[in-house]
C-alpha cells in the first residue's frame, strides 16, 4: 500500500531522464591515467554507496576538460554498469569534481526529490535484485541508462519529508562510523598491546628476568588426529552448547559428548576459518573439520592461544599452518603467574572489542529496521519547512 501522498515512480522519472552512460572506452585511454590529476571513477571505486577517488585513476586537469559532459557534481549518483551491477555510490564533497569512467553511469535527480533520501532508498535488498535480474548478458551483467530508468522507485510526498528522512537516517550513520572508528582502535590498541607484551618488550608489575624460547612440541600437542575427525551430526547436540554458524567465520558444531576431549580450555584450530579460536565449552573431537591443540604444563592454556595467536602464518589452511608452527620456536614468560596476568590484559582487550563489535550489530540492525519504515513511508516523519 502506497502512503498518502507518496508515489510509485522511476529512476527515470525522479531524474527527469538525466541518465548518462560513461565516456566509451575510445575517447580515453589507459595511456592517459597519470598519478596526479582528477580521479575517474570505475566500479571498483564505488564502496560502502560512496566513491573512494584515491583508489581511482587519474588524468591531468587538461584532459578532464575535454570530458567535462561526465563531471561529476553533489547529489549525482552513480551506478556500476557492468560486473556488480548493485555496487552505486553518492557523489559528495569528497567526490565531486571527478569524472564518471567508462564502467559507470551516471544519475542526476531532478531538484524535487532528495538525492540523499534516494542514496538510502537504492540501499533496500530489493533494488539490490532487481538490478540482478534485470541486468543482461551471459558472461558478465551488463547494466544500460534504459534498463536503469525503468528501476521502480517510491518516493515520499515532498523534498522536505525526503531531506527529513535522510538527515535522520544519516544521524545513525554518524554513530555506526564513529562505533567502527571505536572499534578500529581498540583493535590496533590490543595488537600493540600483543606485540609489546607476548615478546616481553614490556612488562607487567613485579615481574623481571629474561624469557626462554621453545620449540612447538615443547609447548603444544595435537589432542586429536585428522584421521580421527567426525562429524558433529554424530553426536547428540546439547541446548546449552553454542552451535555457531559457519558463515560467521566461527567454529561449528560443538556438542556435549563423553570423548576425552572435553577437558576444557582448548585452543582450536578451523580448516574453514584458517584461524585459531580459543573455545571454552566442550565440543565433538574433530567436529566439522576442526583441529584441537592443547598446551603443556609449561604454559598457560589462555597464554598459549594468544602466543599462537601473535603467530604471522599463510593464509592456506591447516596443514600449512601445523607444517609451519612445527618449526617455529616461541619465546615465552618463564613465571606462569606473568603469563596469567598477560593473558587477563589480552582478554580484558577482546571483551572491550566484543562488547563495540556487538553495539555495532546492533546499530546496523536498528538502521536497517528504520530504514525499511521510513522509506516506506509506514512510519511518517514531521518535515521541516524551509
Amino acid at each position: 500500500m502506497v502512503p498518502d501522498g507518496w508515489k510509485i515512480s522511476t529512476l527515470g522519472e525522479v531524474c527527469e531522464n538525466n541518465l548518462q552512460t560513461g565516456p566509451f572506452g575510445s575517447q580515453l585511454h589507459a595511456n592517459e591515467y597519470e598519478v596526479y590529476g582528477v580521479p575517474v571513477l570505475m566500479p571498483k571505486d564505488l564502496n560502502g554507496f560512496r566513491a573512494n577517488t584515491s583508489s581511482a585513476a587519474k588524468i591531468s586537469v587538461e584532459r578532464a576538460r575535454d570530458l567535462s559532459k561526465h563531471r561529476l557534481s553533489k547529489g549525482d549518483i552513480l551506478f556500476s554498469r557492468r560486473g556488480d551491477v548493485t555496487r552505486f555510490a553518492l557523489i559528495d564533497e569528497s567526490s565531486e569534481g571527478s569524472l564518471c569512467g567508462t564502467g559507470c553511469l551516471k544519475a542526476t535527480p531532478g531538484e524535487q526529490h532528495s538525492p540523499d533520501f534516494l542514496g538510502y532508498f537504492l540501499q533496500m535488498h530489493w533494488v539490490r535484485k532487481w538490478l540482478e535480474q534485470n541486468a543482461v548478458g551471459q558472461t558478465m551483467p551488463n547494466m544500460n541508462t534504459s534498463i536503469l530508468s525503468e528501476l521502480p522507485l517510491m518516493v515520499a510526498s515532498s523534498r522536505q519529508e525526503e531531506d527529513t528522512i535522510a538527515q535522520i537516517l544519516s544521524t545513525w550513520d554518524q554513530a555506526i562510523t564513529a562505533t567502527e572508528r571505536l572499534l578500529e582502535n581498540s583493535q590496533q590498541r590490543k595488537k600493540g598491546l600483543m606485540q609489546q607484551l607476548l615478546t616481553g618488550k614490556k612488562r607487567l608489575p613485579e615481574f623481571e628476568g629474561e624469557w626462554n624460547f621453545i620449540s612447538f612440541s615443547d609447548g603444544f600437542s595435537v589432542a586429536n588426529q585428522k584421521t580421527s575427525q567426525v562429524k558433529s551430526s554424530e553426536y547428540q547436540v546439547s541446548g546449552t552448547i553454542p552451535i555457531v554458524d559457519q558463515s560467521q567465520n566461527e567454529i561449528a558444531g560443538y556438542c556435549e559428548n563423553n570423548s576425552p576431549y572435553t577437558d576444557v580450555p582448548v585452543i582450536v584450530f578451523g580448516d574453514h576459518t584458517r584461524a585459531l579460536k580459543w573455545v571454552d565449552f566442550p565440543f565433538c573431537p574433530g567436529a566439522d573439520g576442526t583441529q584441537v591443540l592443547k598446551a603443556k604444563p609449561i604454559m598457560g592454556d589462555k597464554f598459549a592461544y594468544f602466543i599462537l595467536s601473535h603467530v604471522e602464518l599463510p593464509n592456506l589452511g591447516y596443514s600449512r599452518h601445523m607444517r609451519e608452527l612445527k618449526q617455529r620456536e616461541f619465546k615465552i614468560a618463564v613465571d606462569v603467574n606473568e603469563q596469567r596476568g598477560i593473558a587477563d590484559v589480552l582478554t580484558t582487550a577482546d571483551e572491550e572489542i566484543q562488547v563495540i563489535d556487538k553495539r555495532l550489530t546492533c546499530l546496523k540492525q536498528e538502521k536497517k529496521a528504520l530504514m525499511q519504515q521510513l522509506l516506506t513511508g509506514k512510519r511518517r516523519v514531521q518535515a521541516e519547512v524551509a
